[in-house]
């Protein structure tokens, strides 16, 4: 079983139970934290300290209260800890349902398993763990549905008519990243939103950006 966990959840009564299960797990160091900076902070420390965390374990939503942050979500969060320490194993454990949303966290941010918060969640988060230590791939807890196949993978949503938007007004990667930040739309790191463009190019056949857009007009998507 992992070693050293890492929590980020800012409600106490969902940390708690968290903090449970791994216990019952016999998880021997868990951490918690209700921020994404302190997250990342730890996670940094604990590298410099040669004693990296196995398993990072974030929600996608924390509520803003007085405290100035960098990080503002547990995507923003995800994509950080990636940059530092791209192969610790993540979950998620959130109550976000949209297929797209979820399909982007698997193949963008490399997650390991989505966890639906919910009546029997962490029951579903302990075999959650369990499968992540055994290395198996894109775990979803039982509520969820959807299918990984390629056919099912693409869902045209509103983060892409945003990327797709901006496109058309000439807005390049840095200046989107810099628009979804001040908007609040994640997962706005440049290499998340260049993949989900690259994805899109794939998707319409098109050849380059240019091509994309006309196309995305065409369609009636922008």
């Amino acid at each position: 079983m992992f070693k050293k966990v890492l929590v980020a959840e800012d409600l106490d009564s969902i940390s708690i139970a968290v903090i449970q299960a791994l216990e019952e797990l016999n998880v021997p160091v868990i951490d918690h934290v209700k921020y994404c900076d302190d997250g990342l902070n730890k996670v940094k420390k604990a590298i410099m300290d040669n004693e990296p965390y196995d398993l990072l374990i974030t929600d996608l939503s924390f509520k803003k209260d007085h405290r100035k942050t960098i990080l503002n979500g547990g995507e923003e969060l995800i994509e950080a800890v990636n940059e530092v320490q791209p192969k610790i194993k993540k979950i998620v454990f959130s109550i976000e349902d949209k297929s797209y949303r979820i399909k982007s966290l698997f193949y963008d941010l490399g997650i390991s398993a989505y966890v639906s918060k919910g009546r029997n969640s962490i029951v579903e988060l302990k075999k959650a763990i369990e499968g992540t230590f055994r290395n198996e791939e894109k775990i979803l807890s039982s509520d969820l549905s959807f299918s990984f196949n390629e056919k099912s993978l693409f869902e045209i949503e509103s983060y892409d008519i945003s990327i797709l938007k901006l496109l058309s007004q000439g807005y390049i990667l840095d200046n989107i990243s810099n628009e979804f930040k001040a908007t609040s739309i994640t997962p706005n790191g440049t290499s998340s939103i260049e993949k989900r463009i690259n994805k899109l190019k794939i998707y319409f056949k098109a050849n380059n950006n240019v091509h994309l857009i006309a196309i995305a007009k065409d369609f009636g998507l922008i």
